[in-house]
């Protein structure tokens, strides 16, 4: 009993801080580079201990302020080796005596290819090498894309790990993806190794990081979308002179990566008075409410814009002007739902007609008094069971994707058929050109339409529309094809 109480304490009673770190569960398999990848943003890693038959190591960082930053940046964003979640502690040792221990020639390059990194002298030998294949553009794929990713953010997020000299944004296949070139493939060896499967915001905007096929890449442009470094003379692609250069990349500075924002890989995202704003947020800062405009006036209705706008985020008010039908204002939860609305829903046709969706310059929608004549054209949508997004941890975190032709249901009872979902979306006016359920018992399916304005209608008139037998039909946009 007396050992049990000691083992307790002892797990019970965390280590004061030191320069030695101790790391647990590593997934086996992993080589010494990936494991010291983990301390590369933090500063020099002077010496490595790696116990493969327990997965786990010690690291020592080159002072414990170093330690201490490793540790408190940990603490909020998970730390990943290959997928697997790495525990990340203080250890009781001061410093690391290894010179008699064996395989440390091994462990010495990996540590010589790291310091030499972070000196600007790379050391490319057999045990520290880079393998075919690995040059020094990467290819980023954002998952669950509940916040908007930039070219500012990318940059601020991958610049920790060394010169960042060319990026591109794209959406392909639904998905948004990037590609990026550092001055140095180990340099991208290094970012992979960190944060592949990370996430720059709480649990959403995952990566997916990998090496490109290409060897480096060319820029035509420096806009919101692609941006070289390199040449800030280059022209925007629309006429426009060419951009400042903002993020200073080739004139040695750095835009830091700090700790105790938003997200798990820190990228700044002060919240005041509940509401989250974010990089790339313009018009008035802090503001949730959107100014729609250029709707069909015959066929919008609150409840559509409710349903469509609820996609990207929880509405809580809208309000169709009473002299102006075709513009509305659309509250937000916050004004990060706001601008993740924007990214997706402005430019999209609806009943025959271009959304234009931008900030309002008003700070919240005004329910009308008793004697204003209304309509119904105002709504209170604030406790309304049909949010997506107010339950932390909900699945619609991580399927947030742009407006597609190939709508995902869900919730579907086992009495209805094909041929009711089918007759369901054609009677709403919808072309039906694929279908398939996605599991055996029938409760989910993709359908696929013939163009995105079709799915963009029948979302409004077929999400939570009653099949029976108690389900109410869920649909969304989904980045697959049937």
């Amino acid at each position: 009993n007396e050992n049990k109480k000691k083992n307790f304490k002892r797990e019970r009673s965390p280590c004061p801080p030191s320069r030695v770190l101790h790391l647990r569960q590593i997934p086996s398999g992993v080589s010494e580079a990936e494991v010291i990848s983990l301390g590369l943003p933090f500063g020099k890693v002077t010496n490595f201990l790696m116990l493969k038959g327990k997965n786990q190591a010690f690291l020592e960082m080159a002072s414990e302020e170093a330690a201490v930053n490793m540790v408190n940046y940990y603490t909020s964003a998970v730390p990943q080796l290959r997928h697997q979640q790495v525990y990340i502690q203080y250890s009781n040792h001061r410093e690391l005596k290894t010179d008699n221990l064996p395989n440390q020639n091994r462990v010495q390059a990996a540590l010589q290819a790291v310091n030499a990194m972070q000196s600007g002298n790379l050391a490319f030998n057999a045990e520290g090498g880079l393998l075919p294949g690995q040059g020094p553009v990467l290819r980023i794929i954002v998952e669950n894309l509940l916040y908007p990713v930039t070219l500012e953010v990318l940059y601020q997020v991958f610049s920790k790990f060394g010169v960042v000299l060319k990026i591109v944004i794209f959406t392909k296949n639904n998905q948004f993806q990037a590609l990026l070139q550092y001055a140095d493939p180990m340099n991208a060896f290094y970012a992979k190794m960190a944060l592949d499967g990370q996430s720059i915001y709480a649990a959403c905007c995952t990566m997916h990081v990998d090496f490109s096929k290409f060897s480096s890449l060319k820029i035509k442009y420096n806009n919101d979308k692609s941006r070289d470094f390199t040449r800030v003379d280059l022209p925007s692609g629309n006429g426009q002179p060419p951009l400042e250069p903002s993020l200073p990349a080739v004139y040695g500075l750095s835009v830091p990566v700090l700790p105790g924002g938003l997200g798990s890989l820190g990228v700044t995202t002060p919240a005041t008075s509940g509401h989250m704003t974010t990089p790339g947020v313009t018009g008035v800062p802090g503001n949730s409410v959107l100014l729609v405009s250029n709707l069909n006036p015959e066929a919008i209705t609150p409840d559509g814009l409710f349903i469509l706008f609820g996609v990207y985020g929880d509405v809580h008010r809208v309000k169709i002007m009473f002299k102006k039908k075709g513009n509305a204002l659309v509250q937000m939860a916050d004004a990060t739902q706001a601008q993740l609305a924007i990214n997706y829903l402005n430019g999209q046709r609806l009943y025959g007609k271009v959304l234009r969706t931008t900030f309002s310059k008003h700070h919240a929608v005004q329910l009308p008094c008793g004697r204003q004549k209304d309509q119904g054209l105002t709504k209170d949508y604030s406790n309304s069971p049909l949010h997506r997004f107010r339950r932390p941890g909900s699945k619609n975190f991580q399927n947030i994707f742009p407006p597609s032709a190939t709508l995902h249901l869900a919730n579907i009872p086992p009495s209805v058929t094909v041929d009711d979902l089918k007759k369901l979306f054609s009677n709403v006016g919808s072309t039906v050109k694929a279908f398939r359920f996605l599991q055996k018992d029938c409760r989910m399916a993709l359908i696929q339409l013939g163009c995105v304005e079709e799915a963009l209608h029948a979302l409004i008139e077929l999400h939570n529309y009653d099949l029976g037998e108690n389900h109410h039909l869920r649909v969304s946009f989904s980045r697959c094809t049937v």
